[in-house]
């Protein structure tokens, strides 16, 4: 990504303050909050910063891939997962699908479902899901992440809390070896754990690589899912845990 002249100022505070704070940048540049906002997820998006509450720190460790490198990565992975998670929604049901790569391989795999309502805040699913006639798409508002086709915010919020569907089909961007399910982005988790309340059952569809991956932020537990939808098998002692919680693992083969 070309950054603008703003945000490589953005970055070179990050880097030599340790943090860069919404409200002190857009004072400083003289810009409104939501334009800082914008300038954080982007820098997030493309590597270089990681998102906190209030701002921003300068990215460690595993950085959160760019949108066209993480749909390129394990796609034969993420089409098995698909897969099988498809085939354990019926037809005559409604869900909700948020933002991440696998969670559009499912879309792709719904194509021939029947009779069925998606919600959604992930432009690319409802793209995919027009194909669909026997599908009803309802796609939330919010502020569109230009970089993924996601839209969030407070809006996407409410939007999601009027609903109550039959299945949440979510993605991640880091399974903890815990079990916790982390992500990079404080106003996506807002949104995520809206679904996860409206949702009579969650499934988690994630590859192997989201266990070598960390996030700052905590989403939820696997022990809050019905099941979670993966390529390889868990370690074990996240097996045990997931077996104690009720927790379903299924493990699709590419």
């Amino acid at each position: 990504m070309a950054l603008s002249f703003r945000q490589s100022e953005i970055l070179e505070l990050a880097r030599a303050e340790g943090r860069v704070v919404v409200e002190e940048l857009a004072q400083r540049f003289d810009v409104t909050l939501q334009t800082i906002r914008r300038d954080l997820s982007e820098l997030a998006d493309s590597g270089h910063l990681d998102r906190v509450h209030g701002g921003a720190v300068p990215r460690t460790g595993v950085s959160n891939l760019g949108y066209e490198q993480r749909r390129r990565m394990n796609e034969a992975a993420k089409t098995a997962i698909a897969r099988a998670c498809a085939a354990e929604i019926p037809e005559n049901c409604s869900i909700i699908m948020n933002l991440g790569t696998t969670t559009e391989a499912v879309a792709r795999e719904l194509l021939n479902h029947r009779n069925i309502t998606v919600v959604t805040n992930n432009m690319n699913v409802a793209n995919t899901l027009v194909a669909n006639p026997g599908c009803e798409i309802m796609v939330a508002g919010g502020a569109l992440r230009r970089s993924d086709g996601g839209l969030v915010g407070e809006l996407t919020t409410q939007f999601f809390e009027q609903f109550k569907v039959d299945y949440a089909i979510i993605g991640v961007s880091a399974l903890d070896p815990d079990g916790d399910l982390l992500d990079f982005d404080l106003a996506e988790v807002r949104v995520s754990k809206a679904i996860i309340r409206q949702a009579r059952k969650v499934f988690l569809v994630c590859d192997h690589s989201k266990l070598d991956r960390s996030a700052p932020v905590r989403l939820a537990s696997l022990g809050e899912l019905t099941a979670v939808f993966t390529d390889q098998p868990l370690p074990a002692e996240l097996q045990r845990k997931c077996a104690e919680w009720g927790t379903g693992v299924v493990v699709a083969s590419d």
